[in-house]
């Protein structure tokens, strides 16, 4: 599954990955997201090697206009 949807949310500065993919599905969760598609991207960033690449997913799917 490929997710085209784009979040709008403010990455907190610093965070690890779990800290910014809190704050993603919170926003994912108010931008009327599925609980399929936020547990997609929520499956990504635990799989990945590290928090760099973690949050290069979250990256993926943030909107940034």
């Amino acid at each position: 599954m490929r997710i085209k949807k784009k979040v709008q949310w403010a990455a907190p500065a610093k965070a690890g990955r779990y800290a910014a993919l809190d704050a993603f599905v919170k926003a994912a969760e108010a931008q009327g997201w599925t609980e399929a598609e936020i547990q997609f991207v929520i499956d990504e960033v635990v799989d990945a090697p590290d928090d760099a690449e973690g949050l290069n997913v979250l990256l993926d799917y943030t909107r940034t206009s």
